[in-house]
């Protein structure tokens, strides 16, 4: 397999990409997704929500790249051509940017950063009552990669820390749930709840009325991971209510979010354009090279993707 590989995303033309592939594979025909060129030539596709049906022209392509640690951007397209090995990228830079994301508003919330503020705009001093570390329960959905690292760095700062999964697992120092009839536990203990599920036919939607009114009163809720995970309505009535103390979304079920949607005004809500991880060549890149070389060699591929699970 020596064909031309295809980077489709519209945020860039791939130039780091492009460096970073021909540093470990020697000069490649790279191909931005202006300037695609003879369809047949293209074997690998580097892709970041493609266009639709775009990926099925590409009569002799191999392998499909998801250039984030997501895949429903692809898999939302029902004309990926079948057959076609789908992988994702591990990328260890964009793990820690999530989990700094993670720590930083939970750790606001924690200390009172904003009622601090909103005193300081009002020149009163008055200390907030503090609540201990060990008296703040944090509930990570989702233990791959992403979740594993932000499970671990809050259970080193101190605090009791669970996660909560489709599957069981084992993480030492961490209290794990599994399956649906224990979802509600998991929420039960989780007044700072983090969530870093994949978004699957199984995600769709859990994060409903029933799983915000499961948190305890006054819950903190992190959505580093889809939109799609919440029913919006639903978490405005929680936030409204003071069910929810407050939100920190950087994903939402629209994205871009459309100018008037609530969230942007709310006073309990901080927003972030889904920037709470971004992909970097330089550290993504070294298991793409290895995927491409090993579908070259005919060789078992990482991190390949389950259609049917989502993930």
């Amino acid at each position: 397999m020596t064909g031309a590989i295809a980077y489709i995303s519209r945020d860039s033309d791939g130039p780091p990409w492009k460096a970073v592939l021909e540093a470990g594979l020697g000069p490649v025909d790279f191909r931005p997704l202006g300037a695609l060129g003879r369809l047949e030539d293209i074997e690998v596709a580097l892709a970041w929500k493609p266009p639709p049906g775009l990926i099925a022209t590409f009569p002799n392509l191999k392998l499909i790249v998801s250039l984030g640690m997501g895949v429903d951007h692809l898999l939302a397209d029902d004309r990926l051509p079948a057959g076609v090995p789908i992988v994702r990228i591990m990328d260890e830079g964009l793990v820690g940017q999530m989990s700094e994301y993670a720590l930083f508003w939970a750790l606001r919330h924690h200390r009172d950063i904003d009622k601090y503020a909103a005193s300081q705009r009002a020149r009163r001093w008055r200390p907030e009552p503090f609540v201990d570390t060990l008296h703040r329960r944090v509930g990570v959905m989702g233990l791959g990669a992403i979740g594993q690292d932000v499970a671990r760095k809050f259970a080193l700062l101190g605090f009791p820390v669970a996660g909560w999964s489709r599957t069981p697992r084992t993480l030492d120092g961490i209290e794990v749930f599994a399956g649906r009839d224990r979802l509600g536990t998991f929420l039960g203990r989780s007044d700072i709840l983090v969530d870093v599920l994949p978004l699957t036919r199984d995600t769709r939607g859990l994060l409903d009325a029933a799983a915000f009114a499961a948190l305890p009163r006054g819950a903190y809720f992190i959505n580093i991971a889809r939109g799609g995970h919440v029913v919006d309505e639903a978490l405005l009535a929680a936030l409204d209510s003071g069910q929810l103390a407050g939100a920190a979304l950087d994903v939402a079920n629209t994205e871009p979010l459309p100018a008037d949607h609530p969230f942007w005004t709310h006073d309990r809500i901080a927003l972030t354009p889904h920037i709470a991880g971004a992909t970097n060549p330089r550290t993504a890149s070294p298991a793409v090279i290895e995927n491409i070389r090993r579908r070259r060699a005919g060789l078992p591929l990482l991190h390949q993707v389950d259609p049917q699970a989502g993930y």
